[in-house]
């Protein structure tokens, strides 16, 4: 009984350390912009297709383990128990295991590449990198600035699709452009979520985040502008004939972003209850880009 009393919080910590969940963040882009190539060419290469989404994984390990690793330089993890450099006490050890993974992601992209005899995918990727390095990377440290959304959204949006799309196909797509916006938009919408519990934090690191900017109160009063947007442009993008009926299949997800709306609005300035929103969103994003990507396959099937 005592062991287990002494495990079972240890294991929720590296549970929330790990995060599982955030890492269909790194998923969609690759499941839409390969749903829309089937749609509109009726092959998907599954070569291609798995082994982009495995190196899009091990990227985004690498973008976690170095978020912890910068974050742990400037002080603003220090109440974080579930930051990896606080469990290990190594943060040497996760700055290069965060490295060994972002070798190891570009070297599947590269095997794309070669396989292509194309560089496009290998540069759009490296673009996402750089872009995610300068988020919490010194000097650049962009995301203490506030601009961790739009980064997020241009890599995860635009880029990533873009990237798994013209992996499929070899070139562009106004479809997949289009995809990506709502994706992208889905996507910025889990981090502008993850600092309304953080805010006494980010202020004394002086981080000035979305939320640190605005004030919780703003900010919750805008989320469901925000994240509710990929709903109607959806609808949008259907009667323009950009994309086939099938993706107002993503209106299914409305329940769940419903439910993260109406939560941050009761809970927006107390740390303790809103600090699971983060995941509610991580559960839009999931179901929003999943259905989206469904869609896109029953149209091409």
């Amino acid at each position: 009984m005592t062991t287990k009393l002494i495990l079972y919080p240890n294991t929720k910590l590296w549970m929330a350390a790990i995060k599982p969940p955030m890492y269909s963040v790194a998923i969609m882009p690759i499941w839409v912009g390969t749903a829309v190539a089937f749609a509109e060419t009726k092959i998907i290469h599954v070569g291609v297709f798995s082994t982009f989404l495995t190196a899009a994984i091990l990227i985004l390990a690498w973008e976690n383990l170095s978020n912890d690793v910068f974050d742990s330089e400037t002080g603003i993890d220090k109440n974080k128990k579930h930051s990896l450099v606080n469990l290990t006490g190594n943060k040497s050890l996760i700055f290069w295991l965060g490295n060994l993974f972002l070798c190891l992601g570009l070297l599947g992209i590269l095997a794309i590449a070669w396989w292509q005899q194309d560089l496009t995918v290998i540069g759009l990727i490296l673009l996402c990198c750089a872009l995610g390095y300068s988020y919490q990377g010194p000097p650049f440290r962009l995301g203490y600035q506030g601009l961790g959304e739009i980064i997020c959204f241009f890599c995860f949006g635009p880029l990533g699709v873009a990237a798994a799309y013209y992996s499929q196909t070899q070139t562009w797509s106004q479809s997949s452009l289009a995809a990506s916006v709502v994706v992208g938009i889905a996507t910025s919408l889990i981090l502008f979520c993850s600092h309304f519990h953080q805010v006494k934090d980010d202020l004394a690191a002086g981080k000035r985040s979305p939320i640190v900017r605005l004030g919780t109160a703003t900010a919750a009063q805008l989320l469901p502008w925000l994240g509710g947007s990929i709903y109607p442009l959806t609808a949008v993008f259907v009667i323009l004939g950009v994309f086939p009926i099938w993706t107002l299949l993503i209106w299914a997800s409305l329940p769940a972003a419903t439910k993260l709306f109406r939560h941050v609005k009761q809970y927006h300035n107390q740390p303790e209850k809103v600090s699971n929103c983060k995941f509610i969103a991580v559960a839009v994003h999931f179901w929003s880009g999943l259905l989206l990507g469904l869609g896109f396959m029953l149209a091409g099937g």
